[in-house]
């Protein structure tokens, strides 16, 4: 496993005035858990934006603050969508040695043919499960393949997930995570239907009274 590595210090600044750090190019966060009490922190915004811009919070990753190596997940991530910036980051940290519990992201793979050929609408029952593993065996997504799903009422469930033998998936097994389902019908608006409805007049020679007498 890739270990990917973020470089913090201590962060003495706190409340309001943070936003001047911000514009000096720092990323302000937070590190709590495992040994750790709530310590404020500190990262060069653009490092930490490469690395944490789609960034999986069961991604394993390894803080060091002060010189010395900390494993840690990303709890939240705060962000300026106008600008696009992240503005504020929590960590928690964790042991090697010690199960943790987390959710972990689907992610859907492949095409289902239930779709193409039967024109089959895909519908998203779950979209991250909870699991149980050591953090060093978290995958950053479990890949859900669609390939199989070959007619309409196909379905996958939690008990057809494919993980490692080091994780504890903690949902009920009978949960749904997708299935494909008939396509709506299309509604008409009812002047639409209304006027398919009344029948078609075929006007034959002249209407009585533009009749000559």
């Amino acid at each position: 496993m890739e270990i990917i590595t973020l470089i913090a210090e201590m962060r003495s600044v706190t409340g309001k005035k943070v936003g001047a750090l911000r514009r000096q190019g720092k990323l302000p966060g937070v590190v709590y858990g495992h040994s750790i009490k709530p310590t404020p922190i500190l990262l060069d915004l653009r490092d930490a934006s490469k690395i944490l811009t789609g960034h999986a919070g069961s991604g394993l990753l390894t803080l060091v603050l002060e010189g010395k190596e900390q494993p840690v997940l990303v709890r939240e991530k705060q962000r300026d969508y106008i600008r696009g910036l992240l503005t504020h980051v929590d960590f928690q940290a964790v042991s090697l040695s010690e199960s943790i519990r987390t959710k972990v992201p689907l992610k859907l793979t492949g095409l289902a043919p239930a779709v193409k050929d039967f024109n089959g609408v895909l519908v998203n029952g779950l979209t991250e499960v909870a699991v149980e593993s050591l953090a060093q065996d978290l995958p950053e997504d479990i890949s859900v393949d669609l390939s199989g799903l070959a007619s309409i009422g196909d379905g996958i469930y939690v008990r057809d997930l494919q993980v490692s033998d080091k994780i504890t998936i903690l949902e009920n097994m009978d949960e749904m995570v997708v299935i494909v389902t008939m396509p709506k019908e299309e509604v008409l608006p009812e002047a639409v239907v209304a006027a398919a409805e009344e029948p078609e007049v075929i006007e034959k020679g002249k209407k009585e009274e533009e009749v000559e007498e």
